[in-house]
């Protein structure tokens, strides 16, 4: 018997797992991806000699749905759990972050803002998954400083929140935040320690095992091979427009960011349209920097300085153990923002300055290589009531299944976040006969 074809747009993580998730069911998924490899955000570039992530990525104990699946591909064996550390440039001084002695210790804030800190971060990661929805229609700016106050929202917070979103920093949903703070959180083994994961390989080596499984269970993969527009008759799906031509499909899932949408699919009810077209994006230039000595011994360091315009960095090779240090940059902004049109060479050059403040030992012969990865659609910014203004993932389109991260709220985006939805699309794909 024939197994049915049927289309998924996009081979990140989400793409990925619905089509793992069809081939477990019995169906044929035919994979088209606009880029020439798998993995969307997590795909791998060569280094300099090193295949790594083009964006940072790490694991948390709490992965549920990523951890499931390393067991059944049988890679569970390649996790790796490291105690890694937090730390805070502020005062011109990295300073030890992440726990109550840290914060005590902290220079610069007085100890009325620190008690106040410290009760929210730990009421926030105490409070269940699934009791988000009374912080759903509450702004995030406005929820942390009513918690915190004022001079600790102004140290620890306000930068964070102005170099990531800019204009729409005072917009944000605090159901959305509050799942970053309590994702973190958890994964704490301990009130003073945490622990972070990583997989031998990195992140390649699960897409592979992943892509592997697919075409060894009759799924097929289309790279640099975009879809154009999906063919609609009426309400119903006929196929994808690829290269020109028709490919016959009854079924169509599609995992690429929402903003493309309306130019895929144009024959969608203007209503939907128009909520597709409503979604706003944050775009990241992400500069990677190979080192031959370390930065700091933190794998995580925010970040509030007047002159560098960035929340934070990752010092990965703190997660991660590589011969040369690596260090992540990344600079968000909204994408129609005018410093997203700059020159990769701007950006390149204030990494340069900025860790060369961070650590004075550090001089220009200690750059091996340094990079910059773009990704104009790198995460949606979710006001209050995001989901409400979200179309159903299962369109009035028989046939049309559409979602990206934006489905995730109020969890970020992430692998796990990203199998797990991934997952339960092909289950209902399947499941619609």
């Amino acid at each position: 018997m024939m197994k049915q074809r049927i289309a998924v747009l996009g081979a990140g993580p989400m793409g990925l797992a619905v089509a793992y998730q069809l081939v477990k069911e019995g169906y044929q998924p035919v994979i088209f991806e606009a880029d020439d490899r798998v993995g969307g955000m997590t795909a791998t570039f060569d280094f300099n000699g090193l295949s790594i992530e083009r964006f940072y990525h790490f694991h948390c104990t709490s992965d549920k749905a990523f951890l499931k699946v390393l067991n059944e591909l049988g890679i569970a064996d390649k996790m790796n759990w490291v105690e890694t550390k937090m730390g805070y440039w502020f005062l011109r001084q990295v300073q030890p972050w992440g726990n109550p002695i840290a914060l005590l210790k902290f220079k610069g804030l007085s100890l009325v803002a620190k008690i106040r800190y410290g009760l929210h971060a730990f009421l926030a990661t105490k409070r269940k998954r699934e009791n988000w929805h009374s912080l759903d229609d509450i702004e995030a700016s406005g929820w942390i400083k009513r918690w915190v106050g004022k001079e600790a929202y102004d140290i620890l917070w306000k930068r964070l929140f102005d170099y990531k979103f800019y204009d729409y920093a005072n917009n944000l949903s605090a159901a959305w935040i509050w799942s970053r703070i309590r994702r973190i959180g958890s994964s704490r083994y301990n009130i003073f320690h945490e622990k972070l994961g990583y997989l031998d390989g990195g992140s390649e080596t699960l897409l592979q095992e992943m892509k592997t499984y697919i075409e060894q269970n009759g799924g097929e993969f289309r790279l640099s091979c975009p879809v154009s527009k999906v063919k609609m008759s009426g309400l119903s799906v006929n196929g994808v427009i690829v290269n020109g031509h028709l490919e016959v499909f009854e079924k169509v899932v599609s995992t690429i960011p929402l903003t493309y949408v309306p130019k895929l699919m144009p024959d969608l009810p203007v209503e939907l349209l128009n909520k597709f077209s409503s979604i706003k994006s944050i775009a990241v230039v992400c500069v990677i920097v190979k080192l031959k000595r370390p930065l700091t011994e933190n794998f995580w360091l925010n970040i509030n300085d007047s002159d560098m315009d960035i929340p934070g960095l990752v010092e990965y090779t703190n997660l991660r153990p590589l011969k040369d240090h690596i260090v992540y940059v990344p600079f968000y902004m909204p994408g129609e923002h005018p410093k997203y049109s700059e020159s990769d060479q701007v950006f390149l050059d204030k990494v340069k300055k900025y860790l060369k403040n961070i650590n004075k030992e550090l001089n220009d012969d200690d750059f091996i290589d340094i990079r910059a990865n773009r990704y104009r659609y790198a995460q949606p910014i979710c006001p209050p009531k995001f989901l409400d203004n979200l179309p159903p993932v299962e369109l009035p389109v028989k046939g049309l299944w559409v979602a990206d991260t934006s489905y995730y709220y109020p969890e970020d985006r992430g692998i796990s976040e990203s199998i797990d939805f991934g997952r339960m699309i092909g289950k209902k794909v399947s499941s619609d006969g």
